[in-house]
């Protein structure tokens, strides 16, 4: 028996369940529980399934409520992060059945109209949000930020070459490591000896006369050191690596070369790669470099030489909407910093019994790092944090101590629960 659209098949016998049609595709979906089990086979064992519709209520805009009986969490992951709630329950009603077009996203040919529509709409929307000038082109690649290590001096320098770089953590350091094999490299500043905590001052660089680029991380996920302003290059021109900071904030584009980054952290789903690049730039590679990393392959197709990552684009597209919605990056930025001036706030007032390594004046707006001054009580605040439905506030595993990761869809409520924590955890163990 084949299934319908309003069926779906349990097993491996084709037996056929009809499913419970929700009162709204928006704030309802099946999942498994205890009751009504089903015998479908008498070689198969018992399957319990159980239509569970979630709710969802709006108090002054936003969305708050549980999926099942089960209510989300806050969670302060570095990457993948969480998402806007309006775009998840956006996705959620579009899953199945993508605007009447018979088809989920991730079913559509990326050739095809439908999805057409949406990877040129996200492009779009995510030019009027950084207004990208029109000598940019903007690519959605795959590999995460960490290919474009290989990728940038593959495409804009050759083997003799010497590309200069400004290091303030981990990531900027990986970026290193991975470019050396392509170019010369000259780190002309680097914080690793003061356990990265802070930005160089522009003026003290001494950068390559010659060099072809200029690269920094615009924001260290691990350390939470962020560029509140950015160097000039005396050669060349700047690239950013901004995978953590990505449309948290207004850029002036037309000040870099290259602004890259992962979608995981800030505008989307893992499996996306986001890279804008000044069009003159494109077309240079190496001859060693592999097709799947020449920009102009990727330029001249409009990101779609091979099957992209078209769900995670469909769901940055979703976030490039919310991001408008909400005003631009301009209104981000406020609420971004509103966010921030609390969580840091709590830890100037707690007396040193939370403290924050990182130098004031370059505190990152969306990862912030925090040890406890009794470092032996880090993991029972982790772990009472995360039963007051607070997770992911680990430290990396380079640095240990805690991480708060406040991106764009935390929300406000999320960063206040997390402070009056703080404070009850301080004054049960100071």
């Amino acid at each position: 028996m084949a299934a319908t659209t309003n069926s779906f098949l349990v097993g491996s016998n084709n037996t056929q369940i009809p499913a419970l049609k929700p009162k709204s595709s928006s704030q309802s979906f099946l999942h498994l529980s205890k009751p009504n089990t089903v015998n479908f086979a008498s070689k198969t064992k018992p399957v319990a399934v159980r239509c569970v519709a979630s709710t969802t209520q709006v108090q002054d805009g936003v969305r708050s409520g549980s999926v099942g009986s089960q209510e989300r969490v806050f969670n302060f992951a570095a990457g993948p992060a969480t998402l806007p709630e309006n775009v998840l329950l956006k996705a959620q009603a579009d899953l199945y059945n993508w605007r009447g077009s018979g088809m989920s996203v991730m079913e559509m040919s990326h050739r095809g109209k439908e999805f057409l529509s949406i990877i040129q709409k996200a492009e779009s929307d995510l030019r009027q949000l950084l207004e990208i000038p029109q000598e940019y082109s903007v690519l959605f690649l795959q590999g995460g930020a960490t290919t474009q290590f290989a990728a940038l001096p593959l495409n804009l320098c050759k083997s003799d070459d010497t590309v200069d770089f400004v290091v303030t953590g981990s990531w900027g350091d990986k970026a290193v490591k991975e470019a050396k094999k392509y170019c010369k490299t000259n780190v002309i500043w680097s914080g690793k000896s003061e356990k990265y905590t802070k930005v160089p001052s522009f003026e003290e660089l001494e950068q390559t006369p010659d060099a072809k680029y200029l690269h920094i991380c615009a924001n260290e996920t691990i350390h939470g050191v962020e560029f509140k302003d950015y160097p000039v290059p005396k050669n060349g021109f700047l690239v950013a690596d901004m995978s953590s900071n990505f449309c948290s904030k207004p850029v002036d584009v037309s000040k870099f070369g290259v602004i890259y980054g992962g979608a995981q952290k800030n505008v989307g789903p893992s499996g996306v790669t986001i890279v804008i690049i000044r069009k003159d730039l494109i077309g240079n590679a190496q001859d060693i470099t592999p097709v799947m990393l020449d920009y102009k392959i990727h330029d001249e197709n409009s990101s779609l030489y091979n099957t992209p990552p078209c769900f995670g684009i469909y769901m940055c597209g979703l976030v490039f909407e919310d991001l408008l919605e909400q005003g631009g990056l301009k209104e981000v930025e406020k609420k971004n910093q509103r966010k921030a001036d609390l969580l840091y706030n709590a830890i100037e007032e707690s007396n040193g019994f939370f403290r924050c390594p990182v130098e004031k004046s370059v505190r990152s707006l969306m990862n912030v790092p925090f040890t406890l001054e009794k470092s032996e009580l880090e993991a029972e605040f982790i772990k009472e944090a995360a039963k007051e439905k607070m997770v992911q506030l680990k430290g990396h595993r380079s640095v240990g101590g805690m991480r708060a990761s406040i991106y764009n869809a935390m929300p406000l409520a999320g960063v206040e629960k997390l402070v009056a924590f703080m404070k009850d955890f301080q004054a049960k163990h100071a």
